[in-house]
């Protein structure tokens, strides 16, 4: 009986050292992928972003000459603002509640103008794949925000 029970803590303690490996790697494997998004200019960004856009939803050549320019602006956009960002940070300034007001509504507008530009590009189906597929990052997303509060904190 007591061999039995010390099995069964063996296994359920190496369980656990596998399951803990498996996270780190898998922490590591993404902030090498951010990194490396990080060097990209927006062009690369935007072709990397069209292309994903025209395996998943099957584009036309005229629909990813249209969503390509989506993706430059967007991406342009977004690196002159983690630039801001960047500066604000090297300052040593936070921003006030003021400013994360402004710039969460700058985001959303910006994200309400490209739905109706995407809207107006691709086709129904088209568009409800794209909804869908956004609203699986966005849980997706939530997720690994969540567990990364939760590694912060052990």
């Amino acid at each position: 009986m007591k061999n039995i029970i010390l099995i069964a803590i063996a296994f359920i303690s190496l369980q656990g050292i596998a399951q803990e490996r498996k996270r780190e790697y898998r922490k590591g494997d993404r902030t090498e992928r951010s990194q490396a998004l990080k060097k990209l200019s927006p062009d690369q960004v935007a072709t990397i972003k069209t292309k994903q856009m025209t395996l998943h939803l099957d584009l036309t050549e005229a629909q990813q000459k249209e969503v390509y320019k989506i993706n430059l602006a967007n991406a342009k956009e977004r690196f002159a603002k983690m630039e801001a960002a960047k500066k604000m940070k090297e300052s040593g300034e936070k921003p006030t509640k003021e400013n994360r007001y402004n710039m969460m509504n700058e985001r959303l507008d910006q994200q309400i103008a490209q739905k109706k530009q995407l809207k107006s590009i691709l086709t129904k189906e088209q568009f409800e794949k794209f909804e869908k597929s956004a609203k699986r990052n966005k849980i997706k997303q939530r997720k690994q925000v969540k567990q990364r509060g939760k590694q912060n904190i052990d």
